[in-house]
């Protein structure tokens, strides 16, 4: 008896597509279906039987020799292939998934990368590469439009009609090119255009996903769409040969599946392939075809996917505009029910924001939405007619609130789960292990996790989190209010990211425990770090994730790097990072002995060429020279060493009296030991005769008089010696000079908080040594200042002395 071969043309991520698929099954009945997915990761269904495993979620497929080649196959509930899946699964029917193997998509992805690397080494320097082009997991992570992994395989944005995508790798922006961005156009749209509808999305929407009824929606679908592969004249923006390459495995499975006797067989796959799978091709033409299909040899396993990323707005080439929202219509069929439930969930989201939202405002809201789409000619209320209505009554037309609606419900937060029975890397459960330890649940919206790293239990997340920052895995990132230093709080921000299981398989390989892989991640980017300051950082941040052996190898690192490096600003620019070690490592209860040998030796040898180092300098390289002394005396004073000091001001002196130095940075030097002391004021109004007088270069005077003040304006409103030096000095520049030196000055001077000019413009209208007006008229009455007295000794515990009169 000959088999029935049964095609069903679905849209990936479609809920009517899945719904009228299911009763599709239930009446076809078949004993084996095939699915547009990669053959030979047909093991990894079984685990739809644990209940643990729950969409979103997605077939994660990577290179065993080359994790960073991998592929992602997302489902969500209302996936038909899901849908698909489960009613196999139920029924007991054979399922085999028929496209073409994910070693044969990883190995075109290697090539494409391969051919992009070769091109932007081929391109002048400055030009960026254009847009579909290979990216780099960290560029990804970086960009905050796309996601760290664009997923995968065989979709589009109108998948019910539109040309199938090949396996989109993690590491690619593969979206689908469309009429609006590239020249190519949706093929839905001639169909649009006919049914008076703006473009083939709202259509397919309309007439599949918020229908869902099955009554001949596939035969239409399949006649449709070889209407539209016959006349259609575009191009989709992919390889063609890949293309042909996938629609002949797929015919050669769905004659493996005839051949081994199975009766009744359903095909699932994206409708646009319906009309050349059933086509007239022959068993030999794809077998010669299929003859060189490259492969890798790869793993599969499930990961837990997030609604997010199923949206378009991540950049997902398949993706639909509101995940939320299909998932509704999966639940919520009936027109009625799926009004009534969507406005009782914008309800919730507004009252939880303490926005108005009373019954009657639903009432007549909901009257809106059935008016428009009775308007419309529409059986009920689209996603188009509820948000109109949601703006017009419920919002009283204010944006905002749809922001939160549309995060909260048209996209929503939904993460998956994937039992524990699924095949990891070791590194990967020791994460999970060490989450379910720690209570710490992975979440895809962004939440906020305050550390008190007095307690344990904290400690431990917050060297959990830095381990994983090691590992190039951000799933927490130290919010602004985490990252004052000596304090025992630290404040995170924690986002799940799918994308974060690519990044452990690729990490798996440095160590198969989280403590283990961050160490030899670590130890690599030393070995691999360019300059000094990159290495002091590095220090800082082993010692925030309790990484001892780390540390050590680090620390050799800097030491042998920092014996032969012979650019005291090199070094000055390291010191910061190693004093704030060692300052306040106590909170961590790190051992910072090794760090303060470490600062002791790189301060004096950059002590000891300082002056030379810095004498030539253009401005520009001044102006960063600056910055780098600046942070070097802080990180003096947080060593908290009488020697080091000493030995840091004794450079500084060098540098403030050494005429072959640069301006700048001899005014910085002595407005440094001028607020430490270290220079009193007749040895500053020496160097400010010097370096201001007549006989000086105006603009070496600028430049000098620029660091010396050091953005600070206190030593001119305060020091009456100084303001007088310099008002000298200016009174006498002549015309030229004057016009020369200006813009200088005006720029030093622009460095001033707007309060500090505004008292240095009340400073210039009264002669030298003359009190303020205020204080010169302020009175004080001695005896209602005592009457305060007695309150503020109580206040402070202190015992009364004598008569408080």
């Amino acid at each position: 008896m000959s088999a029935t071969l049964s095609y069903f043309g679905i849209r990936h991520h479609g809920p009517g597509s899945a719904r009228s698929l299911r009763k599709a099954l239930d009446a076809l009945r078949p004993d084996c279906v095939l699915i547009e997915g990669p053959a030979g990761a047909e093991a990894m269904v079984e685990h739809l039987r644990d209940a643990q495993l729950q969409p979103p979620v997605a077939l994660l497929s990577y290179g065993v020799d080359d994790p960073q080649l991998a592929v992602f196959h997302p489902y969500a509930e209302f996936s038909p292939e899901w849908q698909a899946m489960r009613w196999a699964v139920e029924q007991g029917a054979t399922v085999r998934f028929i496209d073409v193997p994910a070693g044969a998509s990883l190995a075109w992805q290697r090539a494409r990368r391969e051919r992009f690397a070769g091109e932007a080494q081929a391109q002048p320097a400055g030009e960026v590469a254009g847009e579909g082009e290979a990216q780099s997991p960290q560029e990804l992570a970086d960009d905050a439009a796309r996601i760290e992994a664009a997923p995968a395989a065989s979709e589009t944005r109108a998948e019910g009609a539109a040309p199938a995508s090949a396996s989109k790798p993690q590491v690619e922006d593969a979206a689908e090119p469309t009429a609006d961005g590239h020249g190519q156009r949706d093929p839905l749209d001639w169909l649009a255009h006919a049914a008076g509808y703006a473009d083939g999305e709202s259509w397919w929407n309309h007439m599949v996903e918020e229908r869902g009824d099955g009554e001949g929606l596939f035969e239409a679908i399949a006649a449709a769409m070889a209407e539209l592969r016959d006349h259609a004249e575009l191009g989709n923006g992919l390889d063609p040969r890949e293309e042909a390459l996938r629609e002949a495995h797929m015919r050669s499975g769905i004659r493996e599946a005839v051949k081994q006797g199975f009766e009744r067989i359903a095909v699932v796959c994206g409708a646009w392939h319906v009309p050349a799978l059933a086509g007239k091709a022959t068993a030999a033409a794809d077998k010669a075809l299929l003859k060189d299909l490259p492969k890798l040899k790869t793993a599969a396993t499930w990961v837990p996917w997030t609604y997010r990323h199923l949206s378009s707005a991540s950049g997902y080439g398949a993706g639909i505009d509101s995940p939320g929202w299909y998932e509704h219509l999966w639940r919520h069929g009936g027109s009625q029910g799926r009004t009534v439930g969507w406005f009782a969930r914008v309800a919730r989201v507004l009252r939880e924001h303490a926005l108005d939202c009373s019954s009657a405002h639903l009432i007549e809201a909901a009257r809106l939405a059935d008016t428009l789409a009775a308007l419309r000619q529409r059986p009920a209320p689209s996603l188009g007619e509820l948000n109109e209505a949601t703006l017009s009554i419920l919002c009283n037309g204010d944006d905002a609130p749809m922001r939160l609606i549309e995060q909260a419900l048209m996209i929503g937060e939904r993460i998956g789960s994937v039992p524990e029975a699924v095949p990891t890397v070791p590194l990967q459960r020791d994460l999970e292990a060490q989450r379910k330890r720690l209570r710490l649940k992975a979440e895809a919206l962004s939440k906020p996790l305050e550390l008190d790293l007095r307690n344990d239990t904290d400690l431990q997340r917050s060297e959990l989190l830095h381990r994983l920052l090691l590992l190039d895995i951000g799933w927490g990132r130290l919010g602004g209010a985490g990252r004052s230093r000596g304090s025992f709080r630290e404040v995170w921000e924690l986002a799940w990211q799918p994308g974060f299981e690519i990044e452990l398989i690729v990490a798996s390989r440095y160590g198969q425990t989280v403590a283990q892989a961050a160490t030899a991640r670590a130890i690599e980017s030393a070995r691999q770090a360019e300059r000094l300051p990159d290495l002091s950082r590095l220090i800082d941040r082993v010692l925030l994730a309790n990484l001892p052996d780390a540390v050590q190898a680090v620390a050799a690192e800097l030491q042998a790097r920092a014996a032969v490096d012979a650019d005291p600003l090199s070094l000055l620019a390291a010191l910061p990072a190693l004093a704030n070690v060692q300052r306040y490592g106590n909170v961590r209860n790190t051992d910072a002995a090794q760090v303060r040998h470490l600062f002791d030796g790189m301060l004096a040898r950059a002590c000891i060429g300082l002056t030379i180092a810095l004498g030539g300098l253009d401005e520009e390289a001044a102006g960063d020279a600056r910055e780098t002394l600046l942070a070097a005396d802080r990180a003096v004073a947080l060593r908290e060493d009488e020697a080091q000091t000493a030995t840091w001001r004794g450079a500084l002196r060098q540098l403030a009296l050494a005429l072959s130095a640069t301006p700048l940075l001899r005014g910085v030097a002595t407005r440094l030991l001028f607020d430490a002391g270290a220079f009193d004021g007749e040895a500053v109004a020496r160097e400010l005769g010097l370096n201001l007088s007549l006989g000086a270069e105006p603009l070496d005077a600028a430049h000098w008089l620029d660091g010396f003040l050091n953005r600070n304006a206190a030593v001119l409103l305060h020091d009456d010696a100084v303001w007088g030096l310099i008002d000298g000095w200016v009174s006498n520049l002549g015309h030229e000079h004057f016009l020369r030196v200006v813009p200088l000055l005006r720029r030093s001077f622009a460095e001033f908080e707007a309060a500090d000019r505004r008292d240095l413009g009340q400073r210039v209208k009264r002669p030298l040594g003359a009190a303020p007006a205020a204080a010169a008229r302020s009175s004080w009455d001695a005896a209602r200042a005592a009457r305060a007295l007695p309150l503020l000794r109580e206040l402070f515990g202190l015992e009364p002395v004598g008569d408080a009169r």
